[in-house]
């Protein structure tokens, strides 16, 4: 999700992180209180900056997550997802969707859009 949208957003990232942690995930980084912020990234020509939703460690790799949640500003949203895929295949990382109720068709969507329809987002 953008920066702009974590803040009305928080608690399902709570909720996400739960989840990950459940599942053996480790060292979790997020932009919230009470945890690491993740490492941001300067989009070059711009003032933007890219930050994953959540970041987190199992078995030694290294996994990038994102929360698909309706934006109006998909485009934006598109070049992160772009992005990270990018990032994390160059590193032997991993990167993953978190989506929820009423947010699948809109994730599915935007996958599809950006050739990513390999992956297959996490349901919360």
């Amino acid at each position: 999700m953008i920066k702009i949208e974590k803040s009305a957003n928080e608690e399902f990232i709570k909720k996400s992180i739960t989840h990950l942690e459940a599942h053996g995930f480790e060292k979790i980084k997020a932009d919230l209180e009470g945890y690491d912020c993740p490492k941001s990234y300067l989009k070059k020509g711009s003032d933007t900056k890219i930050t994953p939703d959540i970041v987190a460690l199992k078995n030694g790799k290294k996994y990038y997550f994102e929360i698909s949640l309706k934006s109006d500003r998909p485009l934006l949203l598109k070049s992160k997802w772009l992005f990270l895929d990018t990032l994390s295949r160059m590193n032997s990382n991993r990167f993953k969707i978190i989506t929820t109720k009423g947010h699948y068709k809109f994730t599915d969507s935007m996958l599809e859009d950006i050739n990513l329809s390999d992956k297959t987002p996490i349901k919360i």
